[in-house]
């Protein structure tokens, strides 16, 4: 791909040399709003229908997940921290992705919500009851944003294992065998959303929620025209947070992309999967390490072809690091570790996708041929 020049005389950001190759030019997109309604502290779970829960459970112990709740009609999923579920699976006629669920910094935030987008604050549906506010982001997700009333305790955690780095021995007469089992999740860390309305979608988040970009990917040749993926996290201010919270970008679907959930360590990466793989299910992509973020990545598919992801060690930013910005392309995804996969890439055709670009290069969205075109030469690069 072409290089893109930077006049570094034009850009003084606290991010030079951090986390991305260059920053923002004078006038491009700051990455955050001047003043959100409110500002969300963290993903809390995500909400999925299925018509198998039976199966769904299944795939959820393999994985790692453990069980915070189970009815006839629901599934709630949890890790080993303390706090708010993972994942909650209502049982529905097909299975689909509903919306992600945001929590609330404080209990007022949700009455501030409410006001200002003229909604109400009603009962959440969560064990151990709580609050929220349902909203519409502008793709159609409905988002919800959480106070919940009670948190759950934590769960013992799948210890890391002590290494030896070359003079420092902090292993002697012993050996290391991580067992061959689930990598036992400790929490949802970012949800990945497809969207035909991306410069849209991301100023709702900023302006309603109050996250902050981490880094932008643009087209080659295209970034006049504006970034077409954010990592997007959470403002702790001074209070370090992922990477991302959430990540979007522009395509021609609307729709769920994968979920990444953290675990201890590498061998828990490696192990689990292994544990996956003994056990018939498809890896998506991995094991490498990401650029934008720099997790420890392994991607897998459940029996319902939803992506999930264990990852391990991703950065922190506090709130004064800036925007990055670097070009959209397949090399970029990692720093090491396998080429990323058709499968993983969503480049294997099929008639629904075939369906969707015919669907969104006639509607009135934000992909047109030229966005088309760059988005196909970025999965090629």
């Amino acid at each position: 791909m072409s290089e893109t020049r930077v006049d570094r005389a034009d850009v003084i950001t606290p991010h030079q040399d951090l986390h991305s190759e260059q920053g923002a030019l004078r006038g491009e997109h700051p990455g955050r709003s001047r003043n959100p309604v409110i500002k969300v502290a963290d993903l809390a779970w995500l909400e999925f229908e299925k018509p198998d829960l039976d199966r769904a459970e299944v795939f959820a112990r393999d994985f790692g997940f453990g069980i915070a709740a189970r009815t006839e009609r629901e599934l709630w999923l949890r890790g080993t921290f303390a706090g708010s579920p993972c994942m909650v699976i209502r049982k529905g006629r097909m299975s689909r992705f509903i919306g992600p669920v945001f929590r609330a910094a404080g209990r007022a935030d949700l009455d501030r919500l409410a006001r200002e987008t003229g909604t109400s604050v009603r009962d959440a549906d969560v064990p151990g009851g709580g609050k929220a506010v349902g909203l519409l982001d502008p793709s159609g997700f409905p988002v919800r944003v959480v106070h919940c009333g009670e948190e759950l305790p934590a769960l013992p955690e799948q210890q890391p294992l002590l290494l030896n780095f070359g003079t420092d021995h902090r292993r002697a007469n012993a050996t290391l065998r991580p067992p061959r089992e689930p990598s036992r999740i400790q929490r949802l860390g970012h949800v990945v959303l497809e969207t035909r309305v991306f410069g849209r979608a991301l100023d709702w988040y900023l302006d309603t929620l109050g996250m902050i970009v981490s880094d932008f990917l643009f087209l080659d040749g295209q970034r006049d025209r504006g970034p077409t993926m954010a990592f997007v996290r959470c403002d702790l201010g001074s209070v370090p947070a992922d990477h991302h919270t959430l990540a979007m970008h522009l395509g021609p679907g609307t729709g769920y992309v994968h979920s990444a959930y953290q675990v201890t360590d590498l061998d828990s990466i490696a192990a689990g999967g292994e544990y996956l793989k003994e056990r018939g299910y498809q890896r998506s992509w991995g094991i490498g390490r990401h650029i934008q973020g720099s997790q420890l990545f392994d991607y897998w598919r459940d029996p319902d072809r939803f992506m999930l992801e264990h990852f391990a060690d991703g950065d922190l930013f506090t709130c004064d690091v800036e925007p990055g910005w670097a070009p959209m392309s397949t090399s970029g995804l990692a720093q090491w570790g396998p080429p990323a996969t058709r499968d993983f890439l969503g480049a294997s055709p099929s008639p629904q996708r075939v369906r969707d670009v015919i669907e969104a290069l006639r509607g009135d969205n934000e992909l047109d041929p030229a966005r088309l075109l760059g988005l196909l030469k970025a999965t090629r690069s």
